[in-house]
């Protein structure tokens, strides 16, 4: 006999009483969970939305993103839960639709092509009983305050023309949806099963959807499930993803004709959706909540990395003209300038500036300060480069200072070799700032960080990757067209 004080239940609770309160402890934090992932989500969109930070010319192109930030948006805070039907032409995804509504809102038809873009409509389903054994009622809601709802969401048909545009379009739906159903109504072709693994690819719940299975005989039947079970996606979805459904099943009946003689009479019959309706409030009672915050911040990562692309494309074609208007500047001002101390400040103060820019370009303002600090730690870092353009500065300009002065006394003969020297030293120290002004674009577009191969790392990157050649050359066309420019004027 054990001892009472030794007993871990000293009430004699029952154990299926101590199972159900445990039960009921981790349900509660399971929806306590659920609750602060859902509110975490919707904090994290709601600040993506309202700090963009985007030029007119970065948003060009792009409103159909943006647009799906502030749609996914509304969705969190309204609880919504999409479901989206996918299939090929004629397997009767619109009625399939229809028969879980239980009224007929999505357009059908014999024909090609009758869905001709994404329709949605809401599914506001107050109970479901099953047919059979289970006599529990089941509701469509999502835990948590406020009214909240399920949309089903029809696409056209993955056969149709225009093939690249609708696999597009299926993709876009397809990651902003919570669950996705792919209808089939037969054996699968190989169009289907390259479509299921593509929506297979992007990672939300999935249910394969047997359809029209009132067209074949009990045996064909059950044979074409196992094959799609155990063949056709055996590595795509298990088999409780797989159910078959009727969504508009025909049903014969004898008719006695006015002749007297007996035929028979095809009608509508009830859709057989029951098994449907039950995986897909499974699916939301188990995980409803915690799936709508998951695939929302997913879909907004997968938005914001492209955002982000975009920005960073603009910023940096941006960013290349306005080194090469440094450049040029740069290069102008050093060849028109004969003394040899002004070229040194006039160079130095046009690369801050370009810093400055640079910096408020990319959204990181520094000082002036602050710009002269990173310039002296690039120059230091250039070696060799920042060596050259010193000792051109110093040697070229005074031979440039000699040949300026004896102009007049040569009778212009020495004019010729102060463009061919100023031309020299305009092309070093030009190479020298695009140096600069590339290194600090990269610093910059690193959000004001070396990353982690430090600044002489990166410096000798970018000077291995210059084509020092080009960039002279196409400095020195410039600077002459300049120069030719003057004298025609």
């Amino acid at each position: 006999m054990i001892d009472s004080a030794f007993n871990p239940n000293p009430n004699n609770q029952s154990s299926s009483d101590l199972d159900r309160e445990l039960d009921s402890a981790i349900l509660s934090f399971e929806e306590i969970q659920a609750e602060l992932n859902y509110k975490q989500a919707q904090d994290a969109l709601r600040e993506l939305v309202d700090n963009l930070d985007l030029s007119q010319q970065e948003r060009a192109g792009l409103e159909p993103e943006i647009g799906g930030l502030a749609t996914m948006l509304d969705k969190l805070e309204r609880s919504v839960v999409q479901i989206a039907a996918f299939g090929m032409v004629g397997r009767g995804k619109s009625s399939l639709l229809n028969a879980l509504l239980g009224q007929n809102v999505f357009e059908t038809g014999p024909l090609h092509g009758v869905t001709r873009a994404p329709t949605g409509a809401s599914w506001r389903v107050e109970t479901f009983q099953n047919s059979g054994s289970l006599d529990d009622v089941l509701r469509v809601a999502l835990p948590g305050p406020g009214n909240s709802q399920v949309e089903l969401i029809d696409t056209p048909g993955i056969d149709e023309v225009d093939g690249e545009t609708r696999e597009a379009l299926a993709h876009q739906v397809a990651t902003q949806v919570d669950l996705i159903l792919f209808i089939i109504a037969g054996d699968m072709t190989k169009v289907e099963y390259e479509a299921l693994s593509q929506l297979r690819e992007v990672g939300k719940p999935m249910l394969l959807v047997f359809n029209k299975i009132d067209q074949y005989p009990e045996a064909d039947r059950q044979a074409i499930y196992r094959k799609i079970r155990d063949e056709r996606v055996r590595q795509l979805l298990s088999p409780a993803e797989i159910v078959m459904v009727a969504a508009s099943p025909l049903v014969a009946q004898a008719v006695r004709r006015p002749d007297g003689s007996m035929g028979v009479q095809r009608s509508l019959g009830k859709p057989q959706v029951e098994e449907l309706k039950l995986k897909i409030l499974e699916i939301l009672h188990r995980e409803g909540k915690s799936l709508v915050a998951l695939n929302t911040m997913l879909y907004a990562g997968e938005i914001n990395e492209q955002l982000v692309q975009r920005k960073m494309t603009i910023r940096d074609e941006s960013a290349n003209q306005l080194i090469w208007k440094a450049v040029m500047t740069k290069a102008v001002a050093i060849a028109l300038n004969p003394v040899t101390v002004v070229d040194l400040l006039a160079g130095a103060a046009i690369d801050i500036v370009m810093i400055l820019t640079l910096s408020r370009l990319y959204g990181l303002p520094m000082t002036e300060q602050g710009a002269m600090s990173l310039l002296q730690k690039i120059a230091l870092s250039m070696g060799g480069i920042g060596a050259s353009e010193l000792l051109a500065t110093l040697g070229l300009s005074s031979l440039k200072g000699l040949l300026g002065l004896s102009v007049p006394a040569t009778g212009g003969a020495s004019l010729a070799p102060y463009i061919s020297v100023a031309l020299t030293q305009a092309g070093v120290v030009g190479v020298s700032s695009y140096a600069i002004g590339q290194v600090t674009k990269t610093y910059l577009a690193n959000g004001a960080s070396w990353g982690p191969d430090g600044p002489k790392a990166v410096v000798s990157r970018i000077l291995a990757s210059l084509d020092e050649t080009s960039i002279l050359n196409r400095i020195k066309q410039e600077l002459t067209a300049k120069v030719d420019l003057g004298r025609s004027a």
